[in-house]
């Protein structure tokens, strides 16, 4: 079974203003050109910026948006009593978890908390 990502906001942002290095931009071309996946908590934050490009609008329109499950919520409460991150962190990790995706994000201060959590750092690739 092919590896599958989730993608978190600032990946996404980082992404669409060339930020980030040569490898960890083709992962991301690969995940682009496949069905993108993102929370829904990716798609709020991303489409709620007053200044949302069409490139990001058309990134989330062509994704697999991941909305809250039972079972996703559970392991967001799991997540926010063991670790103690916020709750938008918490439901992106909760996500990753419950689907079994790797979680490309540059917040490695939160998400290195949760060990369980596979995640990359597509700047440090």
């Amino acid at each position: 079974m092919a590896k599958r990502y989730l993608i978190d906001t600032n990946v996404i942002i980082d992404f669409s203003a060339n930020l980030i290095p040569k490898k960890g931009s083709s992962l991301l071309s690969i995940c682009f050109d496949e069905e993108p996946i993102i929370s829904v908590i990716t798609k709020i934050e991303l489409l709620g910026y007053p200044l949302v490009t069409t490139e990001v609008k058309d990134l989330v329109s062509t994704s697999l948006v991941v909305g809250l499950t039972d079972e996703i919520v559970n392991q967001t409460i799991q997540i926010r009593k063991q670790y103690k991150i916020k709750l938008p962190y918490s439901v992106i990790a909760a996500t990753a978890l419950t689907l079994d995706l790797i979680l490309l994000s540059r917040n490695t201060v939160d998400f290195s908390k949760i060990k369980a959590l596979n995640h990359l750092n597509p700047h440090k690739l």
